[in-house]
């Protein structure tokens, strides 16, 4: 898939190729051998069921136990895809905990 998708974006930025350096391509077994948590490639840790986006990885959504820490992966609602939702969520929650009061 590599080869179409570089063909893909070289049609709308003309020059790409030429400056990609490096690649490296895993198939989803290898990513779940990689990480346990990748199974199956799966990067959103999981079915999407109603039950999940409410409560994964946490019940505490985008917080931790730890108050400095903050989940904005994949795993975290609204769950995986290319949209940046869940780092504007956690990025949300960090402000609304450290906010001057």
């Amino acid at each position: 898939m590599s080869a179409s998708i570089e063909t893909q974006i070289e049609r709308f930025a003309p020059g790409f190729r030429d400056v990609v350096l490096d690649r490296c391509a895993w198939n989803t077994r290898a990513l779940g051998r990689w990480n346990l948590n990748l199974a199956k490639g799966d990067i959103s840790g999981g079915a999407m069921t109603l039950k999940g986006m409410l409560a994964r990885p946490t019940i505490r959504g985008h917080r931790t136990s730890n108050a400095r820490i903050y989940l904005a992966s994949a795993s975290t609602p609204p769950g995986g895809g290319v949209h940046g939702m869940c780092g504007y969520l956690a990025a949300s929650a960090a402000l609304a905990d450290h906010r001057p009061r």
